[in-house]
């Protein structure tokens, strides 16, 4: 049986240094992802995260948050991978310096600001949804003057997570075209 550490030199040989962080880096957003999908299909919630969902309104926020996380979080994170791969492996380039500051930048900031901007969305939503919901069922029986108190105070710390985001994949793209124009190839 290999160990956790077999596992990851094991995938650094294909994939490159970076290209093997992302990867572990979309293994760990899929499983928070399998987490949030068994809070959504839960028949135990009350109210039911399905019910939030298809009552519309604030509820759209948590499905809307969910996908995002699924195609931004899990899938965006794994194909950002590719990238460094071809940077790393095709190019032979290597991510030293001023690049290798921006490849973690990139890393951290784009799955720290993905997580907490759709968390923020999918709780937003829960919330705002399970208060406009009829009491009988578990809701909260609010109006959308009501909810919007529930949920007025989640888009400014969304915001700013989408910033942390959109910071850390500028960052990306300046590390593979810093990492690109190195005249240094990667050492065999």
């Amino acid at each position: 049986m290999q160990t956790t550490t077999e596992v990851e030199k094991g995938i650094r040989s294909l994939t490159g240094q970076w290209a093997g962080r992302f990867i572990w880096a979309a293994i760990v957003q899929g499983a928070l992802a399998v987490f949030w999908t068994l809070f959504i299909v839960s028949p135990l919630t009350v109210p039911a995260a399905s019910r939030v969902i298809a009552g519309g309104g604030a509820g759209t926020w948590l499905f809307v948050g969910y996908s995002l996380y699924l195609v931004i979080g899990v899938v965006a994170v794994a194909v950002t991978a590719v990238f460094y791969m071809y940077i790393e492996r095709i190019l032979g380039k290597v991510y030293t310096g001023v690049a290798r500051y921006l490849g973690w930048t990139h890393l951290v900031l784009m799955n720290v600001g993905v997580a907490g901007s759709t968390w923020l969305m999918m709780a937003a939503g829960y919330l705002g949804g399970a208060a406009g919901l009829p009491a009988n069922i578990g809701g909260g029986g609010l109006n959308p003057g009501q909810i919007h108190e529930v949920i007025a105070a989640f888009p400014e710390p969304i915001f700013y997570f989408v910033l942390l985001a959109t910071a850390g994949v500028v960052a990306g793209g300046l590390g593979y075209l810093v990492s690109a124009r190195n005249r240094q190839p990667l050492a065999p």
